[in-house]
């Protein structure tokens, strides 16, 4: 229950989120930023902790990843993490998948970080390229046919549907004019000789194949509000503040049940002197986070692409002490934050894949 009684207890700053006069600005949240908050205000930085026991952050570089889909065309893409509400894999597809796909289990959020190519579905194909997304509901027939063999995709899997929410006051054209998104338009695929085509579909976490005489794309014409769809990073436009860092859940562009989808993408930085630019410390209470860095910079510096990191809920993270120094140093010289980062965020927690946690938790 969120409340509009606020208590204030010894030395704090006027305001959340700006002139901390050297407190370390931590924010303790229910419900993802959305539920009740406190800001604890502390002496030492609160991500400075040793973890052990497999409790901890774990990050891993997704552009060196073996995945199934990298060596063999039959592969698939590596999962990463997971719980009872969807998958976090990485696809590293290097050749057009010999077959089609049917994921009965769940949606479908691919992220194009490298390559370009094609998505055929059976509403018509979808070209792809880096920062992409492709939305591909649940049952779908489709398959990934790349341009080369150097492809990156962040794919996640969602048992519940995913949805655009609902951005409320802000009108129809923010963040995103929905005009901008791309959806397919039909094209019958003819068959190339071959006797049977194979759909491998996914049911109960097992994989099965059905096959047709024919290509499956055989679509001439559809109606209705259930597509697939893709809408690239550079048509969305940033929600602002001048005078405070926005919590995170302001960039929200999916939701399903138990998960939603955000991303920090290219903006002015916060122009009030005093103003903190960084995120505040934080131990997101009912979320766990998984960010993955497309690219960009943060203050001029760049940022290492293809790094995904999971932070557990419950566990301080944020960018350390001397980040937020450096910003407050250099509030009159820099004037954009420029960074390209999706993160996922959880409910339940996530499991990580056993042979990625082999190599023990890190340090905050």
């Amino acid at each position: 229950m969120k409340s509009f009684v606020h208590w204030n207890r010894g030395r704090t700053p006027r305001q959340a989120h700006r002139d901390l006069d050297g407190l370390k600005d931590d924010e303790l949240g229910r419900q993802g930023f959305q539920g009740r908050t406190a800001q604890l205000y502390r002496r030492h930085d609160p991500t400075r902790f040793r973890s052990a026991e497999g409790y901890g952050p774990h990050d891993l570089d997704a552009g060196t990843l073996e995945t199934g889909d990298h060596a063999d065309p039959r592969g698939t893409p590596r999962r990463v993490y997971w719980n009872a509400d969807c998958r976090v894999a990485v696809s590293r597809r290097s050749a057009p998948m010999p077959f089609y796909c049917r994921n009965v289990d769940g949606d479908e959020m691919w992220f194009v970080h490298r390559g370009t190519g094609q998505f055929e579905t059976e509403f018509g194909p979808l070209r792809y390229e880096p920062g992409d997304y492709l939305v591909v509901p649940k049952a779908v027939t489709y398959r990934v046919v790349p341009d080369s063999a150097d492809n990156l995709f962040l794919l996640l899997e969602s048992v519940g549907e995913l949805q655009v929410p609902d951005y409320g006051l802000l009108g129809r054209h923010a963040p995103f004019d929905p005009t901008l998104l791309r959806v397919p338009e039909p094209e019958v695929l003819e068959g190339d000789g071959r006797e049977e085509w194979e759909v491998v579909v996914r049911h109960g976490g097992e994989l099965s194949s059905i096959f047709y005489p024919w290509n499956p794309c055989d679509v001439e014409g559809w109606k209705g509000d259930l597509f697939p769809f893709a809408l690239n990073i550079r048509d969305w436009n940033p929600i602002l503040s001048d005078g405070v860092h926005l919590p995170p859940t302001v960039h929200q562009f999916l939701v399903a049940d138990g998960l939603m989808v955000c991303h920090f993408l290219p903006r002015p930085a916060e122009g009030r002197k005093g103003a903190e630019r960084v995120p505040q410390y934080h131990r997101n209470a009912d979320y766990d986070e998984v960010a993955f860095y497309h690219g960009g910079s943060f203050l001029g510096h760049p940022l290492p692409k293809g790094l995904m990191a999971l932070s557990p809920q419950g566990l301080h993270h944020g960018a350390p002490e001397r980040v937020r120094e450096y910003a407050r140093e250099k509030h009159d010289e820099i004037s954009r934050v420029d960074w390209e980062i999706i993160a996922i965020d959880t409910a339940r927690p996530l499991h990580v894949d056993p042979e990625l946690r082999a190599g023990g938790p890190s340090s905050g």
